[in-house]
């Protein structure tokens, strides 16, 4: 993985998401292929749950259901244990 890059937005992760389940699910890529558009895969998916919370967190602020709350970093994925 290549932490250098900067983070896609929202919308373009998603974009990249679909087009690595296309290439996953028409069976052309090599195992290695295979794995790289996984791993790919997996990290898109972490940034986009954390867009996600970052956003229903700000919507929560703007509504006011806690007029003192402030936004928080969130952990990486795989730091909460499973529910």
């Amino acid at each position: 993985m290549n932490d250098s890059k900067e983070t896609p937005d929202f919308e373009g992760a998603l974009k990249t998401l679909e087009g690595l389940v296309e290439q996953m699910e028409r069976g052309e890529l090599s195992l290695e292929q295979s794995l790289q558009c996984f791993e790919q895969g997996i990290r898109l998916t972490r940034e986009c749950q954390k867009a996600l919370d970052e956003a229903e967190q700000r919507v929560d602020i703007l509504l006011g259901k806690d007029a003192d709350a402030e936004p928080e970093p969130f952990g990486e994925a795989g730091d909460e244990s499973a529910d």
